[in-house]
């Protein structure tokens, strides 16, 4: 079990004792631990007892309970609590807008405890027996179900690229030799997907065997010499391709993109006499193999520069790619700072200090800490005159903290009514603001964008964090009409945020690429809410990279006085 699947366990735990309305201590106490395991770097089932009690809010109990997931692959207070209830009661714990005290009221007196028997029940008007849940409330609940459903195929892709990471080292460990890749839409970077597709190149057969018989297969869909299919605990298809060292580059370029990229990339090859497919380019007359080894060697053939391979998924890339090599797109190593985290002064996990070394460490050279405004009581958000406190202490603490510049920043609240949860005079006293939306996300579109234009029109905020406000898998994008959000971005000088939380990944690849090309600035930000949250950062990336962004396009790619600079509060 990788570091994500022991994470939901504890999870699903947390949410059982919640449905049992056990301990709140004890409920916390796994939600926290689910936390923390979820962004460790390290892989926790190969820890011991005591590299597990270092860890951030785990102790005896639960590093005991790790220990037991890791040798015997469950938990038996899992299993127990799980035996209480439906196998489908979680299921409504997913749906937005719907926590863990309506799905208990759901299962006692309704006795509801799958998504169809919600359904139907909504449907027949007979949640109305329920306190609190009149009719606005169960129509909210029929489309959290409709999205549900829409998504029940669908993994996040950082779930999936974990997946593909412990199955490769197993897949390795079991046949040493074989170059193992994986390509479709994990290599494209998109925000979910469908299934995993590994390439495997100079291997023998043998590799189907290992791949069939890995300890997280739930049921072998098909298997022969040169592809197999599984299905993986936790219901993700993955399929492994086995090719020739001669195709590698064929087998690369026609799993990698998507089907109307490769299309354009067929019609291309057969106006030049050519035929392209996973094999190989050839000449059409007398089948002679032109190329297929490298996969720089078909685009060249095909007369294209490289693509990289987040843009294959025909926006464009194919004219760009005949006019010359694509601009460097921006990486990792290209962030000086980071403008988004949470320290335990409102719901981050470590202290400000902390905070400041793990950026040092993870290559930043300034970090601005931006916990939340009052608005976010649940949060235990920072009225004026804790916000002020806050900033002061960050001062402090980033003049003893070497090799880091720290800036005292906010993550304010953007109201209801569009105005901002902190007054003027003490956000015009920090030295970054990003504004976001964390309430009333309902509001009609016409509501929600004049909101959102009313915190741009600010002139203390700096920065709009996750813009659309949506929650992959689990949440649409709130009503804004992004459009006007990006015009009036680009007129005041506000930067759109790219945040890089695994379900969130907000602003979207189309939307930052809209952004970039009206003039307005992107940021990309982790959200961290703990020193080992840094480590979200390349999915913020990977965004911006489908998005088409350079380093020149991302604020946070800038020195520390040339990204001062370009914040609007200096622009004014």
């Amino acid at each position: 079990m990788d570091n994500l699947a022991v994470a939901r366990v504890l999870a699903e735990t947390a949410d059982l004792l919640a449905l049992k309305e056990a301990n709140p201590f004890k409920i916390r106490a796994y939600r926290a631990a689910a936390e923390t395991i979820a962004n460790c770097p390290e892989q926790v089932i190969a820890m011991d007892d005591d590299q597990l009690l270092e860890l951030p809010g785990i102790g005896r109990d639960l590093a005991g309970r790790v220990r037991e997931l890791a040798t015997q692959g469950h938990m038996a207070i899992h299993r127990e609590l799980a035996a209480e209830f439906p196998p489908t009661i979680l299921e409504l714990l997913h749906l937005q807008g719907v926590g863990v005290k309506t799905v208990a009221s759901l299962y006692t007196q309704l006795g509801i405890g799958s998504l169809d028997a919600l359904e139907q029940a909504a449907k027949e008007g007979r949640l109305a027996t329920l306190r609190g849940m009149g009719e606005k409330k169960t129509q909210l609940i029929l489309k959290a179900i409709d999205e549900r459903r829409r998504h029940a195929s669908r993994h996040l892709m950082p779930d999936v690229a974990d997946t593909a990471t412990t199955l490769l080292a197993a897949l390795e460990e079991a046949v040493p030799g074989v170059d193992l890749t994986p390509v479709g839409s994990l290599r494209r970077g998109v925000d979910t997907c469908g299934d995993l597709d590994i390439i495997a190149v100079g291997g023998s057969p043998a590799v189907m065997d290992a791949f069939t018989q890995y300890r997280l297969v739930e049921r072998v869909l098909g298997q022969g010499e040169t592809k197999a299919s599984v299905l993986l605990w936790g219901g993700l298809q993955t399929d492994l391709r086995l090719v020739p060292a001669e195709s590698r580059g064929a087998a690369f370029q026609y799993f990698t993109g998507s089907k109307a990229h490769n299309i354009a990339l067929r019609d291309r090859a057969i106006a030049r006499g050519l035929t392209l497919n996973e094999y190989g380019l050839f000449n059409r007359e007398s089948g002679a193999r032109v190329c297929g080894e490298d996969e720089a060697g078909i685009y060249d053939a095909l007369g294209l520069a490289f693509i990289p391979p987040e843009l294959r998924e025909f926006r464009g890339e194919i004219e760009a790619a005949a006019d010359g090599p694509f601009p460097h797109l921006i990486e990792r190593a290209d962030l000086k700072g980071d403008l988004h985290c949470h320290t335990t002064a409102t719901d981050g996990r470590d202290d400000i200090e902390t905070m400041a070394t793990a950026a040092r460490d993870a290559g930043f050279e300034y970090l601005a800490i931006t916990d939340h405004s009052q608005a976010l009581a649940m949060a235990n958000g920072l009225d004026e005159r804790r916000a002020l406190e806050h900033a002061r202490r960050i001062r402090e603490i980033g003049a003893s903290v070497d090799g880091i510049t720290l800036l005292a920043g906010i993550e304010c609240d953007i109201r209801p009514d569009g105005t901002m949860d902190l007054a003027d005079d003490c956000l015009a006293e920090l030295d970054l603001v990003i504004a976001s939306i964390h309430s009333a996300f309902n509001q009609e579109p016409a509501q929600i964008t004049d909101r959102m234009l009313r915190a741009i029109g600010c002139p203390w905020v700096d920065v709009i964090g996750h813009p659309t406000g949506r929650l992959l898998l689990r949440r649409e994008p709130y009503g804004v009409n992004v459009e006007q959000v990006i015009r009036a971005a680009a007129d005041a000088g506000v930067a759109l945020e790219i945040n890089s939380q695994v379900d969130r990944r907000d602003l979207s690849d189309t939307h930052a690429r809209l952004a970039r090309d009206r003039g307005v600035k992107i940021t990309i930000a982790s959200d961290a809410h703990s020193c080992r949250g840094f480590g979200v950062l390349r999915w913020g990336v990977l965004t911006a990279r489908r998005a088409w962004l350079t380093p020149a396009d991302v604020l946070n790619c800038r020195p520390l006085e040339e990204f001062q600079a370009g914040l609007r509060r200096h622009k004014e």
